[in-house]
C-alpha cells in the first residue's frame, strides 16, 4: 500500500490580493519546471494542509496549494463579503495567470471536487486532468443526508445528537439555516460552540475508523470558525448553483481524463454522486475504495490518491497529454 510522500517544505509562498477585501496565500513545492497541479481543498473554508503536499512525487510535480476565500493563511479570515463559488473559479484563474501556467491538473476532494469541477467547466482548455475524491456535487438531497433527520443521522445517531442539541432550531428552519442564524449572531459564546459542534459532526463523520489528526485539523479555533461560517454561507446558497449544474455541464469537460476517488462508506459523500459523475464522463475511471470512508489520510484513500497522481504524471511524462 503507497503511503504519503516524504513531507516537504514551498520553495516559493506568495500573498495575492484578488478581488477586495480578499488576500489568497499561495505557495509552491516540489519541482519547479514538473507537471503543474492545484490542490482544491475542501470544506468550504476548511484550508490546506501542509499533508497536501505529499500526495504528489516531487521530483515530477509542481505542487501548488492555495486557501480558499476566508480561510488557513488567507485573509480576512471568515470573510463572506464576495465569496461564491464564481469568485473562487475566478481566483483560480487568477493564480494560474500569476504563476504563468498554461494547463494544470485539478486535485480535489469533497468541496474540492465541487470547485474543481465548475472550474473545469468554465475553463476546460486550460485542465490537463482530473483527480477528484469524495464527490460532493452541492445537490439539495447531498445537503439533507447530511444535514437533516433520516440520513447521516442514523448511521450516528450519538453524534447527530451532540449536533442538533448544540443549536435551538425555530420554526421553520433547517439545520444549515438554524446554524447559520447562530453563527452571524450577536453572542459570540453561542457562536463559538456553533462553530466548534458543526465542525465536530463533519469530522467525526470523516473517517471509517476514529482519526484523531483528522478531528483536530478540522476542531482548531481558527479553522472551525472558517469552515462553520463559510459552509453555511454556500449552503443556505445552494453552493452558488444551478440546478444540477455541474452534471448538466458535464459535456463541456468529457474529454479530459479524469480518475475519481470514492470510499465505499463514505458517510458525508455517498457512492451515489461519484457513479452518477461517472455515468456523464466517459474517459474518467471510478475507483471505488471498498475499506474506507470519506478523508483522503484513510490509508486506502491515501494509497489510490497515490496511485491516480503517479498514473497521471506516467500518462504525461508519456507524451500523451503536454503541459
Amino acid at each position: 500500500m503507497l503511503t504519503l510522500f516524504p513531507d516537504i517544505k514551498p520553495y516559493k509562498t506568495h500573498q495575492l490580493p484578488v478581488q477586495a477585501p480578499h488576500i489568497l496565500y499561495l505557495e509552491e513545492s516540489g519541482n519547479p519546471d514538473g507537471i503543474p497541479v492545484i490542490f482544491v481543498h475542501g470544506g468550504p473554508g476548511a484550508a490546506c494542509s501542509p499533508k497536501a503536499r505529499s500526495f504528489f512525487d516531487p521530483e515530477r510535480y509542481r505542487i501548488i496549494l492555495f486557501d480558499q476565500r476566508g480561510c488557513g493563511h488567507s485573509e480576512p479570515h471568515a470573510c463572506l463579503q464576495n465569496n461564491t463559488t464564481q469568485d473562487l473559479i475566478a481566483d483560480m484563474e487568477s493564480i494560474r495567470e500569476f504563476l504563468a501556467i498554461d494547463k494544470w491538473v485539478v486535485f480535489g476532494g469533497s468541496w474540492g471536487s465541487t470547485l474543481g469541477l465548475a472550474y473545469a467547466q468554465a475553463q476546460p482548455a486550460r485542465v490537463l486532468a482530473m483527480i477528484l475524491r469524495g464527490i460532493f456535487l452541492c445537490r439539495p438531497k447531498e445537503l439533507s443526508w447530511f444535514y437533516s433527520e433520516g440520513g447521516a443521522s442514523r448511521v450516528f445517531p450519538d453524534y447527530w445528537r451532540d449536533f442538533s442539541e448544540s443549536v435551538l432550531r425555530r420554526e421553520g428552519e433547517n439545520w444549515i439555516e438554524a446554524y447559520h442564524r447562530v453563527l452571524h449572531g450577536e453572542n459570540e459564546l453561542a457562536r463559538m460552540s456553533a462553530a466548534k459542534a458543526w465542525s465536530l459532526w463533519e469530522a467525526r463523520c470523516s473517517t471509517l475508523r476514529p482519526n484523531h489528526d483528522v478531528e483536530d485539523h478540522l476542531m482548531d479555533a481558527h479553522t472551525a470558525v472558517s469552515m462553520s461560517h463559510i459552509e453555511t454561507h454556500y449552503f443556505v446558497n445552494e453552493g452558488f448553483l444551478e440546478d444540477n449544474q455541474l452534471l448538466v455541464a458535464m459535456p463541456e469537460i468529457e474529454d479530459i481524463p479524469g480518475i475519481i476517488v470514492q470510499g465505499r462508506y463514505d458517510m458525508i459523500c455517498p457512492l451515489e454522486s461519484a457513479v452518477e459523475l461517472h455515468q456523464r464522463w466517459p474517459n474518467a475511471e471510478l475507483h471505488i475504495v471498498r475499506d474506507a470512508g470519506h478523508s483522503a489520510f484513510e490509508p486506502s484513500i491515501t494509497d489510490a490518491l497515490i496511485k491516480a497522481s503517479n498514473d497521471i504524471a506516467k500518462l504525461l511524462s508519456n507524451g500523451e497529454l503536454s503541459y
